[in-house]
């Protein structure tokens, strides 16, 4: 799909922004160019959205589309087609790719390769450290100064464990105003774990993976963040330790902000005892009082936002015996209508939330511009299309991901993207990829 396809006149009647009073939108050239009741139909495509919510275009912070090197997971192409497919218009590819994206030429050519997708805009993070290996600053100014433009570092996927190393990197990104998206997982303390530590792993006798790892990092990290005067986003928040530390920075007001991911809003630990390897995650699945609270911090705002950590493994790596398993699990196909189920449908948050959590305030965190704006006249029509109404079974046989390791395989999950606009123009069209 090229970008200089002529693009379509498109009419959105009867839509609700944000969960609103039902309005028509009118698209034209790439621009919402009018908001209103009863508006003219004449040249337009019409989409009768007949009460169904409109937000702006997703956007994820955290994705792996495995391009280069691990094909056989994902490419940039089949991952924004998934990103498209869940109602995302822009997503931030991680750096830990076979080679790591930690140099300009790597950042580039991430960044090319989803200009030509067409599906959704691809934003690259660079890593932290050369090859992710925690020793030495990778070329920040070199992948901030270069076409990709790269705000946010990450060595996501391992921890920089050296306080040095990570206070360093704080000083560096500040004079760009980037962001260091830390992996807070003290290595030590996690050597051969294979799940939450806690009851259930006792009984399982599986290798515990304990709170403390991730929280310690925290600490010390927002403690150095507020040291450096820098900005510091947490990665996959999965305790309510964690949570609190990140409210008692942001009580500071220091410039810490968090994410936590759509399935620890949604399962526990206790699912481990199936030894199904589709539930294998890092950070782990957690206890029910965790997701509660994580819960609670997202709809409060000390959670920022969403971020689905979407790290797809081909079949060889899932199907195997626990141990042995990769971790990680797809989630841009199903993101939405996980937080519809445990934030909306259970009264946490209203609609605008949802587009704060999983659209302006990513955006805002990214230094993303055209994306996370106001559903408004003269903004982008990066617009996602919502039946709030739907029910489904997860079905992976029916994703675009070339992945299918989704931990929701045949449970009912509420809502629908049936339409995705990527300025103005559709990638999505009655729930199927235009």
């Amino acid at each position: 799909m090229s970008e200089t396809a002529t693009p379509r006149r498109t009419l959105i009647k009867g839509a609700k922004i944000l969960g609103g009073r039902p309005q028509d939108v009118l698209v034209e050239n790439g621009t919402i160019a009018e908001i209103g009741s009863g508006l003219p139909a004449a040249g337009a495509t019409v989409i009768e959205a007949d009460g169904r919510i409109l937000l702006p275009g997703l956007v994820d912070l955290h994705t792996h589309l495995r391009e280069p090197g691990r094909e056989d997971s994902e490419t940039v192409l089949t991952g924004t087609r998934a990103a498209a497919a869940g109602g995302y218009t822009a997503v931030h590819a991680m750096a830990n790719t076979f080679p790591v994206a930690d140099t300009a030429g790597v950042v580039e050519q991430v960044w090319r390769l989803g200009r030509e997708s067409g599906y959704c805009d691809v934003q690259p993070i660079g890593a932290v450290t050369v090859g992710l290996g925690g020793k030495q600053l990778a070329e920040l100014g070199a992948m901030h100064d270069s076409a990709a433009g790269v705000t946010v570092f990450s060595d996501d996927g391992k921890c920089v464990d050296d306080a040095v190393i990570m206070r360093r990197a704080l000083e560096y990104v500040k004079a760009f105003d980037g962001v260091v998206a830390q992996h807070a997982q003290e290595p030590r303390l996690t050597e051969g774990a294979q799940m939450n530590e806690g009851t259930v792993s006792a009984e399982l006798g599986l290798t515990g993976w304990p709170a403390v790892a991730e929280e310690s990092i925290i600490a010390r990290d927002i403690l150095l963040a507020a040291h450096v005067g820098s900005r510091l986003h947490i990665c996959h928040l999965s305790t309510a330790g964690s949570v609190e530390l990140v409210r008692w920075a942001k009580s500071k007001g220091w410039r810490v902000t968090a994410e936590v991911t759509p399935h620890h809003l949604l399962l526990t630990d206790e699912l481990v005892r199936s030894y199904d390897p589709v539930y294998k995650v890092n950070p782990p699945l957690r206890t029910e009082t965790d997701v509660l609270a994580l819960r609670e911090a997202l709809a409060d705002g000390t959670i920022d936002i969403v971020a689905t950590d979407h790290a797809p493994h081909p079949h060889e790596d899932k199907d195997c015996e626990w141990g042995a398993a990769a971790m990680g699990m797809i989630g841009l196909e199903t993101a939405l209508s996980v937080v519809q189920h445990t934030m909306v449908d259970t009264g946490l948050m209203d609609w605008a939330k949802v587009a704060d959590r999983m659209a302006y305030a990513p955006a805002a965190i990214g230094r993303l511009a055209g994306h996370g704006r106001p559903v408004a006249v003269g903004e982008p029509a990066n617009l996602t299309l919502v039946d709030p109404a739907y029910r489904s079974l997860v079905d992976p046989a029916g994703f675009v991901s070339r992945s299918r390791n989704t931990p929701y395989k045949g449970r009912e999950l509420p809502g629908r993207v049936t339409h995705t606009f990527l300025r103005g123009r559709a990638t999505v069209t009655d729930g199927n990829l235009t």
